[in-house]
């Protein structure tokens, strides 16, 4: 639990200073991974976590409010209408886990600021980075750094795959998820 977990979240601080950044949003929060884990490490952090799930939200509210967390948000909406609805916001936008990279681009980079970062956290993906490439680039972005690594013991593999955002993502991204789904940049 902890190194698949707890650990794997702290990870993203490898590849950009949490500490100084202003806000964050983690899409398909699920159980708080890493969203949660980073809020409690980096308190100075705004976060907002982002998960269609009812039964997901109201466990990460009730997390929230346990550990008495301040500045963390649960929103309950899909990831390409929260996209739409947020355009350009958060100086980080990260993912763990939640889809392939040319999906999780359409879905994270909309919202990324300009000059922001999208750090998707995946485990081995070299194909799947370089598949992406076009999409990312489309959506206004550029992979500038992939991090591969491995925990610590079990030695599974991770990756941490860094994408600056140099322009604004085309109003006509996120689309529908059945379209991306269907058809994916």
């Amino acid at each position: 639990m902890y190194l698949k977990h707890f650990y794997d979240s702290l990870t993203l601080n490898k590849i950009i200073n949490l500490e100084k950044t202003n806000n964050m949003c983690d899409i398909g929060s699920g159980a708080g991974f890493p969203g949660v884990v980073i809020k409690i490490f980096f308190p100075n952090l705004i976060v907002t976590l982002v998960d269609s799930i009812e039964k997901r939200t109201k466990f990460l509210n009730l997390v929230i409010k346990e550990i008495d967390l301040k500045d963390i948000i649960v929103v309950k909406q899909r990831a390409e209408i929260f996209g739409n609805i947020n355009r350009e916001k958060y100086e980080v936008v990260t993912a763990r886990a939640v889809a392939k990279l040319n999906i999780l681009a359409e879905l994270c980079l909309p919202i990324t600021k300009i000059d922001g970062y999208f750090i998707a956290m995946k485990a081995n993906c070299d194909e799947e980075i370089e598949l992406s490439k076009e999409a990312v680039e489309k959506l206004g972005g550029k992979i500038i750094k992939a991090e591969k690594f491995l925990l610590p013991f079990e030695n599974s593999t991770r990756t941490l795959i860094k994408i600056v955002k140099n322009r604004k993502t085309l109003t006509i991204y996120p689309r529908k998820f059945e379209k991306i789904k269907e058809k994916p940049l």
